[in-house]
C-alpha cells in the first residue's frame, strides 16, 4: 500500500486546499474577464465555472468534515485508518458522487468545444455523447458500489473494473478532444501568413491545459492500479485542478491575444457568418 491511508488523507486535504485557493483566485479573475465581454458564450462559461467552483467547494467541505471525524470526534472510538477504510460511509460516496459530477461536467464542456470547432459535425457529437454517457453511468455505478461495500472491502477490490474504466474513459476523452481541437486550429490556419502566428498562443494553451488534466487523471489511474493509497492524494487534488484548467485557459487566451487588433477583425460579423472554426476559437474560450 505504501503510504498509510490516514496519512494519505491528510496529505490529500493539504493539496486540495492549496489548489482550491488557486482555483478560487482564478475564478474571480475569470468572472471579471467574462463580465467585461458581451459575447453570448459567457452565458455558458460563467455558469460552468460557477458550478465547478461549487462542486470543488462541496468536495473540500466533505473532506474537512471527514478529517474532523477521523482525528477529533471519533478519535476515542475508532482509529483514523479504520474510519477511512469504511467505504460505505455516506460522506465517502458523497464525495465520490461530487467528483464524478465534476468530471462529467468538465468533459461535457471539452466535447462541446471540440464539436463546435469541427463545424458541429455528427462524427464528433455522436462518439462524444456515447463516451460521456458511458462515463457518467460508470461513475454513478461506482458510487452505488461503494454504498453497498461491507466492512472488509477495500477500494482496490470494490468495483475495480468500473473504477479503471471511469478513469480510462476520462483520460481518453481529454486527450482525444484536446488533440482534435489543436489539430483543427493548426489545420485551418497553417497556410495563412498571419493567421497561425495569431493562434499559436491559443494552441499552446490548449495543449498545456489538456496535458495538465490528463496527467492528473493518469496519475490517479496508475496509483490505483499499483494498489497505492497515494491515489487519494492525487484524486482530491484533481478536483480543484479541473476548475483551474478551465479558468486558466480562458485567462491565458484573454491576456495573451485578447487585445490584439487582428483578433478583433477575425470576430467581425462577416467572419462569424462563415462559420469558420478559426473565427470562433477566441470567442469560445473568453465569451467575447
Amino acid at each position: 500500500m505504501g503510504i498509510p491511508l490516514d496519512k494519505a488523507s491528510l496529505l490529500a486535504l493539504f493539496f486540495e486546499a492549496l489548489f482550491y485557493g488557486v482555483f478560487l483566485t482564478l475564478y474571480c479573475l475569470t468572472l471579471f474577464v467574462l463580465l467585461k465581454n458581451a459575447g453570448a458564450n459567457r452565458q455558458l462559461l460563467i455558469p460552468v465555472a460557477t458550478v465547478l467552483l461549487c462542486l470543488a467547494t462541496a468536495h473540500l467541505i466533505v473532506d474537512f468534515v471527514r478529517i474532523l471525524e477521523a482525528f477529533v470526534f471519533n478519535a476515542g472510538t475508532i482509529s483514523a485508518n479504520d474510519y477511512y477504510s469504511n467505504l460505505a460511509s455516506p460522506l465517502e460516496y458523497a464525495k465520490t458522487a461530487i467528483y464524478v459530477t465534476q468530471t462529467v461536467l468538465a468533459d461535457c464542456v471539452l466535447v462541446w468545444r471540440c464539436y463546435v470547432l469541427n463545424h458541429r459535425t455528427l462524427f464528433v457529437a455522436v462518439p462524444g455523447l456515447i463516451v460521456l454517457s458511458t462515463n457518467a453511468v460508470t461513475g454513478y455505478i461506482i458510487v452505488w458500489s461503494l454504498s453497498q461495500a461491507n466492512s472488509s472491502s477495500t477500494v482496490f477490490t470494490t468495483a475495480r473494473s468500473w473504477i479503471t474504466t471511469f478513469f480510462t474513459l476520462t483520460m481518453i476523452t481529454s486527450v482525444t478532444c484536446t488533440s482534435l481541437i489543436a489539430w483543427r486550429i493548426y489545420h485551418t490556419r497553417r497556410f495563412m501568413s498571419d493567421g497561425f502566428a495569431v493562434y499559436l498562443p491559443i494552441l499552446i494553451v490548449i495543449v498545456e491545459s489538456g496535458a495538465i488534466y490528463a496527467t492528473g487523471v493518469l496519475s490517479i489511474l496508475l496509483a490505483y492500479l499499483s494498489g497505492s493509497n497515494g491515489q487519494y492524494t492525487v484524486l482530491d487534488a484533481v478536483s480543484p485542478i479541473m476548475g483551474i484548467v478551465f479558468c486558466l485557459t480562458i485567462l491565458q487566451v484573454h491576456f495573451q491575444i485578447g487585445s490584439k487588433s487582428h483578433i478583433t477583425r477575425s470576430l467581425e460579423p462577416r467572419g462569424m457568418n462563415t462559420g469558420s472554426s478559426e473565427s470562433q476559437v477566441y470567442a469560445m474560450w473568453t465569451g467575447a
